[in-house]
């Protein structure tokens, strides 16, 4: 694609001659012979650093926030992250426009809810593209993923991908860093979910209301939006957007609704209420938070025009989503094992909450708080934590740059206050044996934190690190 077809689409400016743009990157060490390099200052790197590397490398021209010393074309803008995504999207044939786009954002439930919506639009004969945290799919294939949402060139490459693949239907879920940082920036979404908002992520948005503020944003590109009307946030998420709405919720009169709820240690049955009819669920994962997730998938498939009969099916024939309360142990087994992402406050309490539902003797649960994130969130994790179990373990999580003791301490302020008995234990692997030694038939451990990660990062290297496989290892001996 030639720079100035690009510049025409984009309504941006270059300087120098026209040329050949055969890929678009941000990292220095993709590019090749044709490539635009994109200059994104981010968090600790300035990608202006990288330019003199990307032209060596072949870079026919750069996208930069100001004049460089280069003699190659360049694209000179306020605001370079928001025009890499613009120009992805053009470069790309803005395949978004061709498939019906579903995002997801709240602090908890998004990958589960994705992949509820997944299994009701495949009952409905739909071939569907899934973008989130556990893995990213074009219909039954699976590719790797690096965070929760691409950026926003990996992003539009992949959404081209799909629309090649003729995917009906992209669901994905859309991070607040992605919103914040035009990782999105050029989508126009069909529906938006909210599911809720805890605290999370502060390290980066600083205040709670900066927080909000970015979660926003998909609302203001959505045509349609589904709403959790129990959460507290929900009025100021949703004030000012004035599209279509369905709102879902237990305790506040809502459009989709749940009633005679039983919840087992296999599931949960409940009887949805809906604009489109009532009928009786019987869910496969266990948790009050379950049903919210599948309200939530409820109002996004009527809200794109699926039928109720395949939302039940496609809700009934769902199986556990990788790490999100996922049994480890089988079911004859004289203590139950789960393990779950949980590493917020709000999805820690949800899920002891859930297990509280169905343990019928004590609660173990293992947890740490990763490092180089949010630490006001370890001292009010403890608390949860110790508050709602009979019995403790601290432990690391992704410490990445910092002293897991000093982690480990944070948290243990937290679990003080509750008095409950607890224990620290630095090594991950051997604070599940300790969980493992010591629980007593019908017992549950609570493995949290980590979910389907299978690696722990200590001082900038991903170790292989897998808590199911662990569980696994302990038991067969």
């Amino acid at each position: 694609m030639l720079l100035s077809e690009l510049a025409m689409a984009t309504g941006l400016r270059y300087t120098g001659e026209d040329t050949d743009i055969v890929s678009i990157e941000y990292d220095s060490r993709r590019v090749k012979p044709g490539s635009m390099f994109c200059c994104i200052v981010g968090l600790v790197l300035d990608g202006h650093e990288f330019a003199e590397k990307a032209v060596q490398a072949g870079a026919s021209a750069l996208l930069t926030e100001r004049q460089l010393p280069f003699d190659v074309p360049q694209i000179i803008v306020g605001n370079a992250r928001k025009s890499m995504a613009e120009m992805a999207a053009a470069f790309y044939g803005y395949p978004q426009r061709e498939m019906c786009m579903i995002g997801v954002t709240g602090t908890n439930g998004k990958t589960t809810t994705t992949y509820m919506v997944k299994s009701i639009a495949e009952q409905a004969g739909k071939k569907v593209g899934v973008i989130g945290t556990i893995r990213n799919m074009i219909g039954n294939e699976s590719l790797p993923t690096d965070r929760t949402t691409p950026e926003s060139v990996d992003l539009f490459r992949l959404l081209r991908q799909m629309a090649d693949a003729r995917v009906d239907i992209v669901v994905m879920e859309v991070s607040s860093h992605a919103l914040e940082q035009f990782r999105v920036h050029g989508i126009k979404y069909d529906a938006a979910l909210f599911t809720n908002l805890t605290q999370d992520h502060l390290d980066y948005h600083k205040t709670f209301d900066n927080y909000l503020a970015a979660k926003k944003i998909l609302f203001q590109n959505a045509k349609k939006t589904v709403v959790n009307i129990d959460d507290q946030y929900a009025g100021r998420m949703m004030e000012g957007i004035n599209v279509p709405s369905l709102s879902f919720g237990i305790r506040d009169k809502a459009d989709i609704s749940a009633t005679n709820i039983d919840i087992t240690t296999s599931g949960v049955r409940f009887d949805l209420h809906t604009p489109s009819g009532d009928c009786r669920m019987d869910l496969p994962i266990p948790g009050l938070f379950s049903v919210f997730n599948a309200m939530g998938s409820v109002g996004l498939a009527l809200s794109v025009g699926l039928p109720l009969s395949c939302i039940k099916d496609g809700l009934e024939s769902m199986t556990s989503v990788s790490g999100r309360i996922e049994a480890v142990t089988p079911k004859d087994h004289p203590f139950s094992v789960f393990v779950d992402y949980a590493h917020t406050p709000d999805a820690l309490e949800n899920v002891l909450k859930t297990v509280h539902e169905f343990a019928k003797s004590n609660i173990i649960c293992v947890f740490g708080c990763g490092g180089n994130r949010d630490r006001a969130k370890r001292p009010i994790m403890g608390e949860i934590a110790g508050r709602l179990s009979d019995f403790v373990i601290v432990t690391s999580d992704n410490p990445r740059n910092e002293n897991p003791m000093d982690i480990i301490a944070s948290i243990e302020d937290g679990v003080k206050r509750s008095g409950t008995k607890y224990i620290c234990i630095e090594n991950r692997r051997d604070a599940i044996a300790k969980a493992i030694a010591m629980a007593q038939e019908n017992d549950v451990i609570l493995i949290a934190g980590k979910g389907h990660e299978n690696y722990q990062e200590i001082n900038g290297t991903k170790y292989h690190f897998d808590d199911k496989e662990i569980v696994e290892e302990i038991l067969q001996k």
